[in-house]
């Protein structure tokens, strides 16, 4: 007895087997195990920033994709792809202002092809929360033009359009309510009549019909966009329901022990398309921290990302989202036959019309934005307004940042005549914003840096320029934004440094992500001086340290 004591406080003593190591550190048995060697196919998100709430459509081997935009204008940008991984974007479904005359703030779209014509469907709600409608707009040719909207009353937000064999065509939002529809005139055609009541996740939104193998199935995403968000599904043998539940739901969600610690959070908010090849593949959206922190201190700026997993779908089964309902950055599945675009140029001359990947907040006033008074410039006339202030349109354009690491840079021309008028740049996240401003101060023209945290405005110490253009540059580092400025041949200096955490969703509210642009404003009254802007860039940069993925 004393020997098997002995024998048996020995082995406990004992340093541990290498094997035995390996046991104790386990992988998490319900996260996919990772293929170090397997070839990285593509990466998520596929259409990097401020780009949520993707829905998409095939005709043909050609795809195309919508997202929601909320005060962003042009709304609704469409993209075209031969791949599902490769984006390039083509137009807006909203481009004029006589089509939403009473503003934009656009939720979640869906996209739908029938009979020779595109379809949009989404919902309008006003900048004070009042809810102005959902409508769709058709098109012939995806890029545009697209047609004034057509208004439908159903219920809830974010609609779907299904378009069933026997010809009949169908809508349904949030509020899962079911309507027969006239797809000419809008007409609904039925009375509603309520098919699911989810899984019981709060915020249900963005429902999708789809049919296969005789069985009508409806998806939707639950649980709010932030870290509870996911994706579940029910179906029905009737497209009237009702409509059962997936025992084995969310088909897709990060937050659980599987994708707990993952580069890409708040996962949801998807569609699913049939690739030309017989694969399925869904689009969904989710966001990647930029806090040093990591996962456990979740701090998101470039917004909601649109992103790529393939679906197994087997005949009268449920679809599996990348095996086990989560993606990780780097992807291995099989694609489709990859088919990239050219890279668009790092520079911007401002020698001809804006790219499409410039927004304006609301709708511009046109007298106040010109390519043509000074050729070769971008000419600012700031306006009364201001940006994050009240229910105008400051005079601002801008594109979304999609990067953690990033330089943008431009060259302004300005020199106000009164200590009201100001021009920059800036990064502007829910009306929050954080400007590299020219102004007049003491009869000086001096450069400073304004952070607006809230109520609470920050300001550096004036910075004294002498005469002639002024080099504006903000540069981000993941965890960090950083702000300096250069005249004539002399080096960038650095004025100001500040946490990108300050302008994340989670610190500033809303669901849109940061934008940078150029603006003006006399800040209660109309500037009288000019802003002209030379040139604009924004160039990606290399991580100085990689982290375990999401950096880029």
């Amino acid at each position: 007895m004393k020997k098997a004591l002995t024998a048996l406080i020995l082995l406990t003593l004992s340093p541990l087997s290498n094997d035995a190591l390996a046991q104790t550190g386990a992988p998490n048995p319900f996260k996919a195990r990772t293929e170090p060697d397997a070839e990285v196919t593509y990466r998520n998100p596929v259409i990097p920033g401020f780009y949520s709430d993707p829905s998409v459509v095939r005709v043909g081997e050609d795809y195309y994709l919508v997202t929601s935009t909320f005060e962003y204008f042009p709304g609704i940008p469409v993209f075209h792809s031969r791949d599902l991984v490769n984006w390039e974007q083509i137009g807006h479904a909203i481009h004029r202002p006589d089509q939403l005359p009473q503003g934009v703030n656009i939720f979640a779209c869906t996209i739908r092809y029938h009979d020779g014509t595109f379809y949009v469907i989404t919902t309008n709600v006003g900048r004070g929360g009042d809810f102005l409608g959902n409508f769709f707009v058709t098109a012939t040719d995806p890029a545009g033009p697209w047609s004034d909207p057509v208004y439908v009353d159903v219920a809830g937000i974010d609609p779907d359009l299904f378009f069933d064999d026997d010809g009949k065509v169908y809508t349904i939002g949030s509020s899962f309510n079911l309507y027969e529809i006239d797809p000419r005139m809008g007409q609904l055609l039925s009375e509603g009549r309520k098919v699911w009541a989810s899984t019981g996740g709060r915020y249900a939104e963005g429902p999708h019909l789809y049919k296969k193998d005789g069985w009508y199935y409806l998806m939707a995403a639950e649980g709010g966009t932030e870290e509870a968000h996911s994706e579940t599904i029910a179906r029905s043998d009737n497209i009237w329901g009702p409509y059962y539940s997936y025992p084995a739901n969310p088909i897709l969600a990060h937050a659980n022990a599987a994708g707990q610690q993952n580069p890409i959070q708040g996962v949801g908010h998807g569609d699913m398309v049939q690739a030309h090849d017989g694969s399925w593949w869904m689009v969904f959206h989710g966001y990647r921290t930029v806090a040093g922190g990591g996962v456990y201190t979740p701090h998101h700026t470039l917004g909601r990302e649109t992103c790529l997993a393939p679906v197994s779908w087997p005949q009268n089964g449920w679809p599996q989202v990348n095996g086990n309902g989560t993606v990780t950055v780097d992807m291995t599945a099989p694609t489709l036959s990859l088919q990239p675009f050219p890279d668009r140029p790092a520079r911007v001359d401002f020698d001809q019309s804006l790219g499409l990947e410039w927004n304006y907040i609301q709708y511009p006033e046109p007298d106040r934005y010109s390519l043509d008074a000074r050729p070769g410039f971008l000419r600012l006339t700031g306006s009364a307004s201001t940006l994050g202030e009240g229910d105008g349109s400051p005079t601002f354009v801008g594109r979304r940042l999609q990067h953690m690491y990033f330089t943008s840079t431009t060259r302004i021309e300005f020199d106000p005549a009164n200590e009201n008028e100001e021009a920059g740049m800036v990064l502007l996240n829910n009306g929050t914003h954080f400007d590299l401003v020219v102004k007049r101060s003491n009869h000086n023209r001096v450069l400073v840096v304004r952070l607006q945290f809230g109520s609470i405005t920050y300001e550096s110490d004036e910075v004294v320029l002498a005469s002639g253009p002024v080099n504006l540059r903000i540069e981000g580092a993941r965890s960090a934004f950083r702000f300096s400025y250069a005249q004539g041949d002399n080096d960038y200096a650095e004025i100001q440094e500040v946490s990108a955490r300050y302008l994340s969703s989670e610190t500033i509210g809303g669901f849109t992500g940061t934008y940078v642009g150029l603006y003006a404003t006399g800040n209660g009254q109309p500037s009288v001086a000019n802003a002209d802007y030379d040139w604009f860039e924004y160039l990606v940069n290399s991580p100085a340290r990689q982290t375990p993925g999401g950096d880029r």
